[in-house]
């Protein structure tokens, strides 16, 4: 079983739970698991009745989970921040204010979060030497593809970038009067560096995710849901990804036999619905379906946790070296 395994999915569909189930289950099979949710609208405190942060904290009750919360406004700022830092070293004070006028703009730009999330995923990929298991509740289906297609994109534009200022210190130094050497030339280019550390992460990325990844996609039994995985599934074959496995969740109880009001006659024919809906997964798309987990009436944490976790048809074994 690979080391980091994702749960996606459409927003709504469970995945806070599946995801927090499937980790339980790691857990309690011994496995030193970390369970990182990228939701914005974190559950997983919800699940756990316990407050987690950005730092990986151990669950009350278990020997060996863990769980963090990565706060995506807070990644961007740290992120942006961190921009700030190497670019206002190699500018003059004149273009700080402009620089500080940028990095506001970037803030509210599409992608800035992808970007500053996928750092956060880099750095808990690098440091997860101490777990056997980090299990990522992502964000909904769309936002959590283009994280995975940032290794291949932003790994091109870092190329064209690299190129671009390698070219522009060369014809600086070229310009460089008398026998002083331009400081670039003492000391490295360090915009260089730091693009070049960029790349490396993002192959790194980019190798992890295709190597030692797998991926599960969390649905409800409705038209919607299914067409929505069926793009996601597709999505991901672009990016060189498989799907591992469908997890159909909220199925609605079927009434017992004898029962026979309103209410049992509506509750037959939604289950009716949903079994066709099952059974177009089952049918039509690729990966298999590893559970189908009923709705239950209270909200899943404590011992309906641990039943859900016993329906995840998902292997907890040690990760592969």
């Amino acid at each position: 079983m690979d080391r980091f395994v994702f749960f996606g999915g459409k927003g709504g569909v469970g995945k806070t739970t599946v995801s927090s189930a499937y980790a339980h289950r790691c857990a309690t099979a011994g496995a030193e698991t970390l369970l990182v949710s990228t939701d914005p609208a974190h559950s997983t405190a919800d699940v756990f009745d316990q407050p987690f942060g950005d730092d990986p904290t151990p669950v009350e009750g278990y020997e060996t989970l863990s769980v963090m919360e990565i706060d995506p406004e807070e990644a961007v700022d740290e992120h942006l921040m961190e921009i700030r830092r190497t670019m206002g070293d190699q500018v003059s004070p004149s273009v700080v204010n402009e620089i500080d006028r940028q990095i506001e703009l970037a803030h509210r730009t599409p992608g800035a979060h992808e970007a500053a999330l996928f750092d956060r995923f880099i750095e808990v990929m690098r440091g997860a030497d101490a777990y056997d298991r980090v299990v990522f509740d992502t964000s909904p289906t769309g936002g959590t593809l283009r994280l995975l297609s940032l290794p291949e994109y932003l790994g091109g534009w870092i190329d064209r970038l690299l190129s671009k200022r390698e070219e522009s210190v060369r014809l600086f130094e070229r310009a460089a009067l008398g026998d002083r050497e331009p400081r670039r030339s003492r000391v490295g280019d360090p915009i260089v560096a730091r693009l070049r550390e960029r790349k490396e992460n993002f192959e790194f990325a980019g190798e992890t995710l295709r190597n030692e990844a797998s991926f599960y996609l969390v649905l409800n039994p409705d038209q919607l849901s299914v067409r929505e995985t069926r793009r996601a599934i597709e999505s991901l074959r672009e990016q060189d990804l498989d799907a591992d496995g469908l997890v159909i969740n909220r199925l609605t109880p079927e009434p017992d036999p004898e029962e026979d009001g309103r209410g049992a006659r509506y509750l037959r024919d939604r289950v009716e619905t949903e079994r066709e809906r099952v059974r177009e997964a089952r049918e039509t798309l690729d990966p298999p379906v590893v559970a189908t987990i009923e709705s239950r009436v209270r909200e899943v944490k404590g011992d309906l946790l641990a039943a859900v976790a016993e329906e995840l048809d998902v292997e907890t074994g040690p990760a592969a070296d």
